[in-house]
């Protein structure tokens, strides 16, 4: 693309920097599912004319213009707000848990059609969990759902190491379920029973309007987000520090 060149995209936004007094740099995953920055000048202006369109969660479509480094914001059309994240600590938790997975799932010029509609749908999801339960188990069934697609799927049917078919254990370093005695020495295989399994199986192969009308306990939309956790931790190598939050919230 040539210098001064402008492009249309269509994208969410995943993460804001601040940059200097009034600007702020922009992670936004686009349409095709690449990882795309850019400006937004003056977004941090009350009452500017980006200042509404270019929240966290928000998808746009956008006009980005060849900057120097990176690309400048040069028009913002809101299409979806996702309002109802706004204001209700739970829910942006849950919200911010997508995002920070979103960003780290995705790549500059690395297209990827399956990342940002289910990135679209989990931000909505979140938005129409009925209690905390559910918005514990969309925020884990997207993390899991797109870190299967990307080659991170744990064995959940059968120990991992031996094939028993009566694992008692998952470890996220292993790679999934473990019967008793392939998980001794395993560090961090924490104890799990066939409900549990059957509910990590669950998070990846329902849809998130099967997952919402689900009837889940409390303490089992808590024990699957932090193994789901565990398991986004270890594969990404990275410490995620809105999960961490949600997870205390």
């Amino acid at each position: 693309m040539a210098r001064g060149r402008a492009r249309h995209t269509a994208g969410i936004v995943i993460d804001r920097t601040k940059l200097g007094e009034s600007d702020l740099i922009l992670t936004i995953l686009e349409a095709c599912g690449c990882q795309a920055r850019a400006v937004a000048k003056g977004a941090r202006k009350p009452g500017g004319k980006l200042a509404a369109r270019v929240q966290l969660f928000c998808e746009l479509d956008l006009l980005l213009a060849q900057g120097r480094s990176l690309d400048v914001v040069a028009e913002a059309q809101l299409e979806c707000p996702h309002a109802a994240l706004r204001g209700d600590l739970a829910r942006v938790s849950a919200a911010s848990v997508v995002c920070e997975v979103a960003r780290l799932t995705s790549f500059p010029e690395a297209p990827d059609p399956f990342l940002a509609p289910i990135c679209s749908r989990a931000l909505l999801a979140c938005e129409q969990a009925a209690d905390q339960p559910h918005l514990d188990v969309v925020v884990a069934a997207y993390v899991l759902k797109v870190l299967s697609h990307q080659g991170w799927r744990p064995v959940l049917s059968e120990c991992v190491a031996c094939a028993d078919h009566a694992p008692t254990r998952f470890s996220a370093l292993a790679g999934g379920a473990l019967c008793e005695s392939c998980a001794r020495g395993v560090e961090g295989a924490e104890p799990v029973d066939a409900a549990t399994l059957a509910w990590l199986a669950a998070l990846v192969g329902s849809t998130f309007d099967e997952l919402l009308a689900a009837r889940v306990e409390e303490h089992m939309a808590a024990e699957l987000l932090a193994l789901v956790h565990v398991w986004a931790a270890t594969q990404l190598d990275a410490r995620l520090r809105a999960f961490e939050f949600a997870l205390s919230v």
